[in-house]
């Protein structure tokens, strides 16, 4: 598809609004596929605009389909924008065996539940949520497709000139985060095998919204003044909204065995220079921290998604260009860093 320019976002609803409007290709797969859709884990940071794209397609495709949103939603502002969209959220414990059996049937599922923050110090809550979850829903939904997001952290950390890890790279997860979320993989591959169960895991790095991401850590670091970490030097990233059109996308290409598929930008991105062009923009010098020589990272190699999809519909300097606007104009923050300059696999 055609790459386009952002606008300018005055508030978060125009954002999310935004991000959530569905393309055609997602109202065509809805129109095709007209059966209900659950997705686990929605209250997080990408299932609130992913449900709303879901509703606004199953709408624009004329379908009388549910979509079934899941999730303990200690956020209620986020499920009341999944209700007001015409979601339909249903509070659930993920680790509670007997409360996913009751959950409802659905012909296609998006599986976005886990803990990666949070994990140093409780290192059992996250191998439980990440491996213990996706088998129980791996067997509720046995005879469904499964889109299941999972991380590039699942690979080793690389350099640059490698062009980032690919599909066919063995997986080296470094810390209990990466281990587990590995572990989730084979969860649902296991099922994939075991039951015939058609999965497509995507491994995602990193989307970008303005009020969280790697633009957004760097970008709040450049206008307070605070130095910007090189210890990792480059990093990929993808729009949000082109990370909730691959998604749904992802359902054509579920399989048993699993399909595993990366999902980024085509950029391999330098912290510093990003953080320069934010300077720019914003009219402040960035400092820094280290001397940036360290030159491993996580970096996927995306290309597979690219020759399916195309490429992403936003590019680096768009997104780099609202991030700033965004900065400058006192958007609001989640709260959430990414952590990407994260070396040790602690989180």
């Amino acid at each position: 598809m055609d790459a386009w320019n952002l606008p300018a976002f005055e508030t978060e609803e125009d954002l999310e609004s935004f991000m959530s409007e569905p393309t055609p290709r997602v109202v065509e797969l809805f129109r095709d596929s007209p059966g209900d859709l659950v997705i686990l884990g929605i209250g997080g940071k990408i299932g609130v605009t992913l449900g709303r794209m879901a509703a606004r397609a199953r709408d624009a495709a004329g379908s009388r389909s549910r979509i079934v949103g899941v999730s303990r939603f200690s956020d209620r502002a986020a499920r009341a924008k999944l209700e007001a969209a015409g979601v339909d959220c249903v509070e659930c414990d993920l680790l509670d065996r007997a409360a996913v059996d009751r959950l409802p049937d659905a012909p296609r599922v998006v599986f976005m539940a886990g803990k990666k923050f949070g994990t140093s110090g409780s290192e059992e809550t996250t191998w439980a949520m990440n491996t213990v979850v996706p088998a129980y829903t791996a067997d509720r939904y046995r005879a469904s497709e499964i889109v299941a997001f999972s991380t590039g952290c699942v690979y080793d950390f690389v350099t640059p000139y490698t062009g980032g890890s690919a599909e066919s790279d063995p997986p080296r997860p470094v810390g209990d985060y990466a281990q587990s979320a590995l572990g989730r993989e084979r969860v649902f591959q296991h099922f994939a095998n075991a039951a015939g169960t058609r999965v497509c895991i995507l491994r995602l790095n990193y989307a970008i919204d303005p009020r969280y991401g790697v633009l957004h850590d760097i970008a709040r670091k450049v206008a307070s003044g605070k130095p910007v970490d090189l210890s990792v030097e480059n990093f990929n990233c993808i729009w949000q909204g082109d990370v909730l059109e691959r998604t749904f996308l992802a359902f054509r290409h579920a399989a048993s065995p699993a399909f595993v598929l990366n999902l980024s930008g085509p950029e391999t991105v330098s912290v510093r220079r990003t953080a320069e062009e934010i300077g720019r923009l914003l009219g402040k010098a960035p400092a820094f921290r280290g001397d940036g020589t360290g030159g491993r990272a996580y970096l996927n190699d995306a290309g597979l998604s690219f020759r399916l999809f195309g490429y992403p519909r936003v590019p680096l300097a768009e997104m780099i260009r609202m991030q700033a606007d965004w900065i400058a104009g006192g958007g609001v923050s989640l709260g959430k860093p990414t952590h990407f300059e994260t070396t040790d696999g602690t989180y």
